[in-house]
């Protein structure tokens, strides 16, 4: 009979060492919140650092976007037989697959608005998880540190969650179509 593995917060496992990540809420509400990646003892190996910080997210933002999370995370952990998690103070231990998923969602929201931010939370919850997990390892090969906001595929993930801004120039109008059975190549069918 296996073994059930015990966790922590979101899925995490309780062993020493697992690949997960970290979710650092400050007690003060003006601090920002930190994703970072622990790569548990395989980051102690081959040059690989042991972590690396993901994204610094403006308090309002995480606020905005941090139950939208809980719940599609908690609702795939109890579909698994895993104790659920709550977000609290201090570290939040997630799950490396879950992580990613997060990392997509705090990446499209770092620069939203407001009025946007709802938006984002309903296009990534209706991603797969399969698709989140491969947007981002596209993001995270060219921008994922805390200072690339504005580069490749993280400033993608914005545009593509919220709908991205109203382009500066008018929109252009649509040619006007020939009727078909106007053309050259069908007169001599009438």
């Amino acid at each position: 009979m296996s073994e059930r593995i015990k966790t922590i917060d979101f899925g995490a496992p309780e062993k020493f060492g697992a690949h997960i990540f970290r979710v650092e809420i400050p007690t003060a509400r003006i601090e920002p919140v930190r994703i970072i990646e622990d790569y548990g003892y395989r980051g102690e190996e081959g040059g690989i650092p042991r972590y690396e910080e993901r994204i610094i997210l403006k308090r309002q933002v995480w606020s905005a976007i941090s139950d939208t999370a809980r719940r599609e995370f908690n609702e795939r952990l109890k579909a698994a037989r895993i104790q659920t998690g709550r977000w609290h103070t201090g570290t939040n231990l997630v799950d490396r697959l879950l992580g990613r998923e997060l990392c997509i969602l705090a990446w499209a929201a770092e620069t939203a608005n407001e009025d946007q931010i709802p938006v984002i939370c309903s296009k990534w919850a209706a991603l797969r998880p399969e698709e989140r997990w491969w947007l981002f390892a596209m993001t995270v090969a060219e921008a994922g540190l805390p200072e690339d906001t504005q580069r490749g595929w993280r400033k993608a993930l914005f545009y593509a969650f919220s709908d991205g801004e109203k382009p500066s120039f008018g929109r252009k109008r649509r040619p006007v179509e020939q009727d078909l059975f106007n053309l050259p190549l069908l007169k001599d069918l009438k």
